[in-house]
């Protein structure tokens, strides 16, 4: 088992910047590509980005494409999502996810675990 707790989230104004940090347990962090997805009320579960293992390829959703950045610190079991130039459509409980697997990155499905959500809102 792997326990993920995401924080970082809070309130900005649009156009404004977050970084969100993933915090890992265990001793085989490294092992597992980490992802972030992201549900706004009403709305399904989204793919917004994925990292392998150690680090070396990166996969992002098309919206946020040029603006949030994955990235990861295996020394410290830390997964991060910067976000810069934030839009009000950004707003969403934004989910750290592993998996033991690799493949389809994009798919919710396909995670083991899954952190309990950190919420960002992006005011007009």
């Amino acid at each position: 088992q792997v326990q993920l707790v995401e924080s970082g989230g809070g309130l900005v104004q649009a156009g404004g910047s977050l970084r969100l940090s993933c915090a890992a347990s265990g001793r085989t962090f490294s092992r597992y590509p980490m992802a972030w997805f992201r549900q706004a009320p009403g709305k399904e579960r989204e793919f917004v980005a994925a990292i392998n293992g150690n680090g070396g390829r990166t996969y992002s959703a098309d919206s946020v494409k040029g603006r949030f950045t994955i990235s990861r610190d295996n020394a410290k079991n830390t997964v991060y999502l910067q976000m810069n130039s934030l839009k009000p459509e950004d707003t969403a409980v934004y989910y750290c996810a592993a998996t033991e697997s690799g493949g389809n990155y994009y798919l919710p499905f396909k995670y083991d675990y899954w952190g309990q959500g950190t919420q960002v809102t992006v005011s007009s």
